[in-house]
């Protein structure tokens, strides 16, 4: 996908960070769609379909954590990437934003270069997975991993991408142990930093749409799918 067509979100209450922000997201080709709060977000996000949604936490009206969980109940933006992006860098603040639904987290201020290579390693996640390796069931559950969407027992469920990523991770070998910082490799990468709860978060929201009996924990090591 060529940079003119990858539609960015960018929602602060602040319209200096909107113009400086925008207008170096512009600069690079990306076409940039802005709203001022957390509601506007959520209907141009219905509308725009972007990406990339670049969220700010603290805004009037609805806040980005309640807005990201609005916007990760549209199936439309099963695929768009979602990060926060607020100066509030504290753990408790990430992991309620992870909860939410969020795939990383931007911390301001940020320099316009480094939020550019940001934003290409968020967008590199977009690309398509090898089409032989697209479907894969195991047991009860189906992933499609081209259209992420998963399936239990023929139920459609909607997954976060985190989410998605994480059991598409476990459920390729089924039994084995994966190890905390090979999921954090494999599902984040390296150019991402996140807190020791991360996985624990989502492997907790997992358990809550897939089943509990599903993810067993290796105390001290990690996790592994049970199918």
């Amino acid at each position: 996908m060529k940079k003119k067509d990858i539609k960015i979100l960018l929602v602060d209450d602040e319209p200096d960070i909107l113009e400086i922000v925008g207008y170096n997201l512009s600069s690079e080709g990306y076409q940039v769609i802005t709203a001022e709060n957390g509601l506007e977000a959520v209907k141009k996000a219905k509308v725009e379909k972007p990406q990339l949604i670049i969220l700010d936490v603290m805004m009037p009206e609805m806040d980005g954590i309640e807005a990201c969980e609005q916007m990760r109940k549209i199936p439309e933006l099963g695929e768009s990437i979602i990060t926060f992006f607020t100066a509030r860098g504290e753990d408790y603040s990430q992991v309620a934003g992870f909860e939410a639904g969020a795939d990383d987290y931007i911390t301001k201020p940020i320099k316009p270069k480094v939020l550019i290579s940001k934003v290409k390693a968020l967008l590199r996640r977009l690309k398509e997975e090898n089409a032989t390796e697209n479907v894969m069931k195991v047991g009860n559950l189906t992933i499609n991993r081209e259209e992420y969407k998963i399936s239990v027992k023929g139920e459609e469920i909607v997954l976060p991408r985190k989410e998605f990523e994480l059991l598409s991770l476990l459920a390729t070998k089924p039994g084995k142990v994966f190890k905390r910082e090979e999921i954090l490799d494999k599902v984040w990468g390296n150019e991402v930093v996140v807190g020791g709860r991360t996985i624990d978060v989502h492997i907790r929201k997992l358990r809550e749409k897939i089943g509990d009996d599903s993810f067993k924990t290796v105390k001290g090591v990690g996790y592994k799918f049970v199918d």
